[in-house]
């Protein structure tokens, strides 16, 4: 099915003007020479510029908060006509102030404060007047804080507050640094051709890990580039396992890597957790078994022969998701009830359940939906492959693969070296398991990536990633537990983010949001840099009692959010209605986002709410709240039940690929779903291959989307489809 990108009408975000650059430069310069200054302590520098901003208020679109800390004297926040008023920044990290600069436009405050605050909440003043002239202020303040607040309570004309430019300058020098680099930790088990007893190993942690579905251990294999004879490398929970060359041939294992389901009588719907990459394999048999569900990637994997998708036996399984990949033989699917595969070449594809798509891959079958259930795209519009550890020698790097545009076939071999950059470990803080919030945050703030070693991370406040191209990388499904209902992550209004490789678990007491990318209202364009979010999952529940109001928002235009599983759990522990309640799954507000690979389950209310513009999903499962007590409990209005995926009324373009929604009301068999998908009828909002199924009669849906489609009916678990919307 062909793809066509909708057009753009958001104008790029303007650069920091030279004057205002060099004015910055020169007062800081300034600074440094002032009497008492010593060349012990570091020179104050310009923090506020592009970090996140808010207000209590703006007086339209054009004039954001954030165009108050842009470095363009020619763009400007302004208020509403009323007192008081607020604007405030978020530095990032705790800093020594020395000076704010306020450029005021002709609408200015009389009577205002400097305020400052370590947690955005309790605030103390800096400064204070109640005759403030206008025009540009140059004001001397002291004090550690991490947010800056001007708060005007009289304004000097009949507008509102407006300010060209907020600078905040100081120093972030407020503790001692903290090193980049080091070794992996025990959890991280590294393989050369000549190390003894690799299969003992391999053994050894799958036999702890096989059935250990809501366990706290964690584990990565890391395999040194060259050759490895007779090998099967079980993969169980929190398990993954990798190669360390810069391509997968570097690294071959003459055996198999094999998930299969035995603990499970053969049912692989619970593989969860898990993931093989940057590997070539020459199987056994000929053929691998990956018999995966959610969150169990398959990226830049080279199989000499086939890939086979079923446990052994044929059960039921639920995936899944393969990219960047050579699968040079067949892949059987066999019970897979859906699969997405990106950017791939294959030697084939067999069978298939309900929902299988296909973008930029080499080797698909052709377009069938629904019979079979093929959809099939030539090219992925844009996509960029997660970041992967390799050695370089003897030194450990991070390759980070760079953005593709209607991308076909893998991004590596034919004898084509990889485009990216790579970055030394020294250029990362290596977490492990004990770190405080605290000191992950410090680590940024001094410029570090971060690669999260294998474990269990609990964190009382937010991890701040403000800095433009930073690395978040997980190892061994690292797992960040939020504590206190703060939000576990949050991402700024800034430029080429990677967010890859790990879990965020809710903790105990609700957080409004388990992780966030961008802040609310942002107007930057990130087109050319976009984040990427990739094997990134999100949980509410199961491993214990957990609550969220959403799982995660998407804030920045053009992100591209690539294989997530957002999962309120329906077994395990700390399960409930109640118990572990999360109304929203999946909340885009930025526009031009990307989902390639989205899986999002069981909330209470929407499982996707989409309000940006010309936002596109390749491939979506989702499975409705097996949970919900009656009918009453879902009623949406006069709607029955929520929607699994909501484009909101104002939206004028969105399209979707490939979009499957199922219920399984086990409490209420009774209950009616009046549709899977909601989106408003016009030209702009399209969808192709959609379906709805019963599983075996537990509740049914009306209609697929809108009131359009045929209802299921009967416990055959035969889907509604749909060809195309409107």
């Amino acid at each position: 099915m062909p793809l066509t990108p909708t057009g753009r009408t958001r104008l790029p975000r303007p650069g920091p003007s030279l004057a205002s650059a060099l004015a910055a430069t020169l007062v800081a310069a300034l600074l440094v020479l002032l009497p008492g200054s010593t060349s012990a302590q570091a020179a104050p520098v310009l923090l506020s510029q592009g970090r996140p901003a808010t207000a209590s208020s703006t007086e339209g679109a054009g004039t954001p908060a954030s165009a108050a800390v842009d470095g363009d004297n020619g763009t400007r926040w302004s208020s509403r006509f009323a007192d008081p008023q607020w604007i405030q920044v978020d530095l990032g990290a705790t800093a020594r102030l020395s000076q704010v600069v306020l450029r005021w436009e002709t609408a200015h405050a009389r009577a205002y404060r400097i305020e400052l605050s370590e947690n955005g909440t309790d605030w103390t003043t800096a400064y204070s007047t109640s005759a403030g002239p206008g025009g540009v202020q140059t004001l001397d303040i002291t004090g550690t804080a991490r947010h800056v607040r001007v708060y005007g309570t009289q304004r000097a004309t009949a507008w509102g507050y407006s300010l060209w430019e907020f600078q905040v300058y100081g120093t972030t020098d407020t503790g001692p640094t903290l090193p980049g680099g080091g070794d992996l930790g025990p959890n991280v088990i590294v393989f050369d051709p000549a190390t003894p007893g690799i299969q003992a190993r391999l053994d050894q942690v799958f036999q702890q890990q096989e059935s250990a579905q809501f366990g706290s251990g964690r584990y990565q294999f890391l395999f040194k580039p060259g050759t490895y004879h007779g090998l099967n490398a079980q993969i169980g929970f929190y398990t993954a396992i990798s190669g360390l060359g810069l391509s997968p041939d570097d690294t071959t294992i003459n055996g198999d890597v094999t998930v299969d389901a035995g603990w499970f009588n053969g049912n692989a719907t619970q593989n969860f957790w898990r993931s093989a990459e940057n590997l070539a394999l020459n199987p056994v048999n000929g053929t691998d078994r990956w018999a995966v569900s959610q969150a169990a990637p398959f990226r830049r994997m080279h199989v000499k022969g086939g890939l086979n998708l079923a446990p052994n036996g044929y059960g039921w399984a639920s995936g899944g998701y393969i990219a960047d990949s050579r699968i040079d033989g067949q892949v059987g699917n066999y019970s897979q009830q859906q699969w997405y595969t990106r950017d791939s070449s294959i030697g084939g594809w067999s069978n298939g359940v309900w929902n299988q798509v296909f973008s930029g891959t080499q080797g698909a079958p052709a377009q069938g939906f629904p019979n079979p259930p093929y959809t099939t795209l030539d090219t992925t519009p844009i996509s960029r492959e997660k970041p992967f550890l390799y050695l370089d020698g003897n030194d450990y790097k991070v390759f980070v693969p760079a953005k593709r545009v209607d991308a076909r076939g893998t991004s590596w071999g034919n004898g084509v070296a990889p485009q990216g950059s790579s970055v030394p470990l020294s250029q990362f803080y290596v977490v492990k398991p004990g770190a405080s919030a605290a000191t992950i945050n410090q680590a940024l703030a001094q410029g570090l990536h971060l690669l999260f070693t294998p474990g269990v991370y609990h964190v009382d406040r937010t991890i701040e990633v403000n800095r433009p191209g930073t690395v978040v990388l997980g190892l061994g499904l690292a797992t960040v537990i939020p504590d206190n209902g703060v939000t576990a992550m949050k991402v700024g209004d800034v430029d080429g983010v990677r967010l890859a490789g790990f879990l965020i678990d809710a903790g105990p007491v609700n957080s409004p949001s388990l992780l966030e990318i961008g802040p609310a209202g942002t107007t930057t364009d990130h087109a050319a840099d976009p984040t990427t979010v990739q094997d990134v999952f999100i949980r509410v529940g199961g491993a214990g009692p957990g609550r969220a109001t959403v799982g995660m928002v998407v804030n920045n235009h053009d992100t591209i959010v690539d294989h997530t599983w957002i999962w309120r759990a329906d077994h395990g522990d700390g399960v409930g209605w109640e118990t572990n309640r999360s109304d929203y799954g999946f909340r885009v507000n930025g526009d031009d986002v990307l989902a390639t690979g989205l899986f999002v389950e069981h909330f209470n209310k929407y499982d996707v709410q989409w309000n940006g513009e010309r936002g596109r999903t390749i491939f979506f499962q989702n499975e409705k709240a097996y949970d919900a007590p009656d009918q009453a409990a879902i009623q949406n209005g006069s709607i029955k039940g929520y929607a699994a995926y909501q484009v909101a009324d104002s939206v004028e373009v969105h399209e979707g690929w490939g979009l499957g929604s199922y219920c399984y009301y086990n409490v209420d068999p009774t209950i009616r779903q009046e549709h899977g998908f909601q989106a408003p009828v016009k030209p702009g909002v399209k969808f192709h291959d959609l379906l709805v199924v019963s599983l075996g009669g537990n509740g049914q849906y009306e209609h697929v989307i809108n009131s359009t489609g045929a209802p299921t009916s009967g416990t055959s678990t035969v889907p509604s489809t749909l060809l195309s919307f409107p």
